[in-house]
């Protein structure tokens, strides 16, 4: 019997799900919802931020997406560790509380400076949130659905986003009308905006924290036993991600080490450098120029701290190309999501209540009905070829540019929500077969380090990188359409490594655990092909 059969056989025993993990499911999306209200809602005060504090667009790009993404994506790392070794459930409920107490603080900035150190506090708390929920839930449901439970914890995004929308623009006019001369604490309408949907996250915190925790593996049958010392490897990555305590780990691997990582620190600091003297943003380089260095300092240790995990995932072309080409889909959709509220308000001339309301509702519903069909999809198709997961990213990374490319050049607000709404829903049906398929790629114990990774390229490359540039090009030209319009360099690229994707996924899934053992795990009672 082969690895992929045997690994097929324990899991379809499994033919019903409880109940109690449908509910579990369900709290985790109204957590999930909760966490892109937190990170969206910059969207739509974008504009009354921008006036308040005499900002441009590529420092509101910056402040949505690489101020919160590259310090979400570092401590993604440590933190998808913890996941794969310690309590989930309480690692998501500490979680929970620190970004929702930095979302209230963004609330009492007063600068650029302040708001980013806000947003950067908001991106270390949710790096908890996915690489615990994708560990979970595939503890909670077979391989058979693992899709399906991958894209309804995914449509809390889209719902989240959505809601962002209707309620920030609700608040700050309310806010603004209630009070134009004096409000309460001096605050303006976008303050209290993040204030209001900031505390009740530290309540449903509770709520997180009465779930319980599933055995670890259990719905393949490879069950693996908790650590005895968990935070041993938690800060094992926090030194290998996080400079400068980066050169304590290289210098582990000896004189060689340290050349290798001065070697990626010159190069990556020097592509920064230049970066930020051409469009002279600083900020913005810089943080992805730490960022970059923080992955390659990882990655480069990981090899020595556990080789089976470093195949599986960075020594693997299937991986990389299936999250660098999800990567491309993300870079469009974070960055169309984030500046259509400014686009209405800005060019279409929408009152906020107005935009936040017809982009925020149906966007929520295209988002959610597009990711739960397209990871039911990506299920029917994985039932017929091994690669058939991969299809619906490429369906979703195509089907929403000419959308997208409706979007940033009418005229007509009409045409420009029914726009905004189809992009939404045909990009959000790529996320669940991407997610599910970097599942499949590893073994159970490695899951929340797999999530972490996969997040990597949807933030250092689709959040960090694709708001920014939409602003930055907006800035230099002074067209914020001609900005939406330079995100469909992303379907090309996209499209190239998907294709390399599809070409190698099954292979490496078939493999999974043959390679893991011949790197050195050991998988009591499984053999390798």
């Amino acid at each position: 019997m082969t690895e992929a059969t045997s690994h097929a056989t324990v899991a379809d025993k499994k033919e019903t799900v409880p109940a109690y993990s449908w509910y579990a499911l369900s709290v985790l999306v109204i957590i999930y919802v909760l966490n892109f209200v937190d990170r969206n809602i910059i969207s739509i005060l974008a504009e009354d931020i921008k006036a308040d504090l005499g900002l441009r667009d590529d420092q509101i790009g910056f402040l949505y997406g690489t101020a919160f993404g590259v310090f979400y994506a570092l401590f993604g790392i440590p933190l998808g560790k913890l996941a794969d070794s310690w309590h989930r459930v309480r690692l998501m409920t500490a979680g929970l509380a620190i970004w929702s107490a930095f979302t209230a603080l963004s609330g009492f900035a007063k600068n650029f400076a302040t708001l980013s150190v806000a947003r950067v506090g908001v991106g270390v708390g949710e790096a908890t949130a996915s690489p615990s929920a994708y560990s979970l839930i595939s503890d909670w449901f077979p391989k058979k659905m693992r899709a399906t439970a991958l894209a309804i914890y995914s449509s809390g995004l889209y719902i989240g986003g959505g809601v962002s929308l209707l309620i920030g623009g609700a608040i700050v006019e309310r806010w603004n009308a209630a009070y134009p001369v004096e409000a309460p604490l001096g605050l303006a309408g976008w303050q209290a905006a993040f204030i209001i949907v900031g505390l009740p996250g530290l309540l449903l915190a509770g709520l997180v924290f009465t779930l319980r925790e599933p055995l670890r593996g259990e719905s393949e049958g490879i069950v693996t036993p908790p650590p005895k010392d968990p935070f041993r490897g938690f800060l094992q990555e926090l030194v290998a991600v996080i400079p400068p305590f980066t050169l304590i780990g290289a210098a582990r691997a000896g004189t060689r080490g340290i050349a290798i990582n001065l070697l990626g620190l010159a190069v990556i600091g020097g592509i920064a450098y230049a970066m930020a003297i051409s469009t002279n943003n600083y900020q913005q380089w810089g943080a992805i120029g730490i960022g970059y260095y923080a992955i390659f300092s990882w990655a480069s240790t990981l090899k020595r701290r556990d080789e089976p995990t470093f195949k599986l995932i960075w020594g693997t072309p299937a991986f990389l190309t299936t999250i660098l080409g999800y990567g491309m889909v993300a870079f469009m959709s974070y960055a169309a999501s984030f500046w259509a509220a400014p686009y209405a308000i800005r060019i279409l001339e929408e009152a906020p209540s107005t935009a936040g309301w017809w982009i925020g509702g149906p966007g929520a519903v295209g988002g959610f009905l597009g990711v739960i069909f397209g990871g039911r999809a990506a299920d029917w198709l994985r039932e017929r070829n091994p690669a058939g997961r991969l299809i619906m990213v490429a369906f979703g990374l195509t089907a929403a540019a000419p959308f997208l490319y409706l979007m940033f050049t009418t005229q007509d607000p009409t045409i420009f929500y029914i726009a905004a709404f189809l992009q939404s829903l045909f990009g959000s049906s790529a996320l669940g077969g991407a997610a599910a398929t970097t599942q499949d790629l590893v073994l159970p114990r490695m899951r929340g380090t797999a999530t972490a990774t996969f997040f990597l390229a949807t933030t250092l490359v689709g959040l960090a990188l694709g708001p920014y540039m939409a602003g930055q090009v907006s800035t230099m030209t002074g067209s914020l359409s001609t900005g939406g319009l330079s995100l469909l360099v992303a379907v090309p690229i996209g499209l190239l490594l998907l294709f390399i994707a599809y070409r190698s996924v099954p292979e490496a899934e078939r493999t999974v655990i043959s390679r893991a053992q011949a790197s050195g795990e050991q998988i009591d009672g499984v053999s390798g092909a």
